[in-house]
């Protein structure tokens, strides 16, 4: 009962935010949706039933109890459309006990040092560049997470590494525009994983009980620019973010002797309205993802996969009076490699640059303290092998 009762609550949030995504703007708080870790950006974010590792704390704070040191810790920088704007992960996750963790997160994608030429004009009206300032936008967001494993379903399992797990986010957003605009935000992810096997799955449902972000807008700071353009002050508002919902499954298969393959895919569901994916729809709009992740020993891996499915328009016909359009997707890459306490991962996002923004190198480094004891961690390679024993 009390998963059904679990169910329909989940499944009411979803559809009220489906009414509501006709007067909610779409794209709220959209650097959250960027992904963390290089490995997760090598396989095309296809991570919510993959992830075992401190970035769980975004992708799926329920598989935090997958980490098999008491602390570990992580970073990472990218920098995006050619180094203008700056995107900057850390993250922390702690055991508490043989079946619950808690993670950090700190999230900041940022644009620095953008001139205000509002002033470029003396008194005299000539142009004066000592006059120019500079101000910064940047969206930041601390993330708090909580994962437990459960007795529910194969719980008894749990730290022989099968079992359900749940977790759960706490967000606190701030967001600012130079001077003339901020905003504070809070918003709730939950999740599950669940794992039997050689399978894992996982579901994570983003902002479920709607984020908000309560914008403060500066007026004496553009009264002037505004008036002189005709243009009309913004108000104080409140931006609010819908929920999405992201399942997935992965499977791991041995290819031969001390090689295998990660096999994943991950399927979101956003309710903001009709977006350009490969299902989109009023309701909700579907776009898929695929990762794969070949492992040597599990310390060499070569990773690679494919999202970001869109309908693009064909500028190249020349014919104005038809709309031609073609799908494209976005291919990443990527490699790492474990170096005992240390991981160091990368990830070339945008290959063959089928997207607009230019592509990135990505880079991340995972630091672990602590092993876990035997009767505490999963030991989930040991685990998998026998599992493809098994199923031989």
């Amino acid at each position: 009962m009390k998963l059904i009762g679990g169910t329909f609550l989940v499944l009411f949030f979803l559809v009220t935010s489906s009414v509501n995504a006709q007067t909610t703007p779409k794209y709220s708080n959209e650097f959250l949706s960027i992904g963390v870790g290089a490995r997760a950006l090598g396989m095309s974010n296809a991570m919510t039933s993959v992830v075992d590792d401190v970035t769980a704390a975004y992708w799926n704070p329920a598989a935090l109890t997958d980490i098999e040191h008491r602390y570990q810790f992580s970073f990472q920088h990218a920098a995006y459309f050619q180094g203008v704007a700056n995107y900057d992960y850390l993250g922390a996750a702690m055991a508490i006990d043989s079946d619950s963790h808690l993670g950090l997160a700190l999230i900041r994608l940022g644009i620095d040092d953008i001139p205000d030429t509002r002033l470029l004009f003396d008194d005299q009206g000539r142009i004066d560049y000592s006059l120019i300032d500079f101000f910064s936008t940047s969206d930041v967001a601390l993330i708090i997470s909580y994962a437990r494993g459960v007795s529910l379903i194969g719980g008894e399992n749990f730290v022989q590494g099968g079992g359900l797990t749940f977790g759960v986010n706490f967000k606190v957003v701030r967001r600012s525009i130079g001077p003339f605009a901020k905003a504070w935000g809070f918003g709730l992810d939950a999740s599950a994983k669940y794992q039997v096997d050689a399978w894992n799955f996982g579901i994570m449902i983003r902002d479920i009980t709607t984020t908000f972000n309560s914008w403060t807008i500066d007026k004496d700071q553009l009264r002037n620019s505004f008036s002189q353009t005709n243009n009309e002050i913004p108000n104080n508002s409140l931006e609010l973010t819908l929920p999405k919902m992201i399942v997935g499954a992965s499977r791991s298969f041995n290819l031969y002797t001390d090689i295998d393959v990660l096999v994943s895919t991950d399927i979101t569901f956003s309710f903001d309205g009709r977006r350009n994916v490969l299902i989109p729809n009023r309701i909700a709009s579907v776009d898929p993802s695929f990762g794969f992740e070949f492992d040597y020993q599990d310390k060499f891996f070569l990773r690679m996969g494919m999202g970001n499915f869109q309908r693009v328009k064909d500028f190249t016909t020349g014919d104005v009076s038809t709309e031609s359009t073609f799908w494209t997707f976005q291919p990443n890459m990527g490699m790492g490699i474990q170096l005992d306490e240390f991981k160091i991962d990368y990830a070339l996002t945008d290959i063959g640059n089928v997207a607009e923004s230019p592509y990135s190198h990505v880079f991340s480094i995972s630091y672990s303290l602590e092993p876990l004891a035997a009767i505490y961690a999963k030991n989930k390679r040991r685990i998998r092998k026998k599992n493809q024993e098994n199923d031989k």
